[in-house]
């Protein structure tokens, strides 16, 4: 065994919690489930998923902490740019 199969292995993957507004059900989510969306303000910063439970598109506001939370957790990101 290689020390990086080593360190891959006794690495969990990051779970995120959330919860469904239409359905209310409560879940945890991979990084891969999620999007997350860099705006010019916070009415343009949001994070995104799927509802696992009922299918419903879910979008949510991001402040600063959420927003790093989930770059940190290998959440893939899009940066909106605003156009002058």
């Amino acid at each position: 065994m290689s020390a990086m199969s080593g360190i891959a292995a006794s690495m969990a993957p990051v779970l995120f919690r959330a919860a469904c507004p239409d359905c209310r059900a409560r879940f945890e989510l991979t990084a891969g489930a999620l999007r997350l969306a860099i705006g010019a303000s916070a009415r343009t910063t949001f994070y995104s998923f799927t509802c696992p439970d009922c299918g419903s598109a879910v979008r949510k506001p991001a402040g600063e902490r959420i927003v790093e939370l989930l770059t940190g957790g290998g959440v893939r990101t899009l940066r909106l740019h605003s156009s002058l």
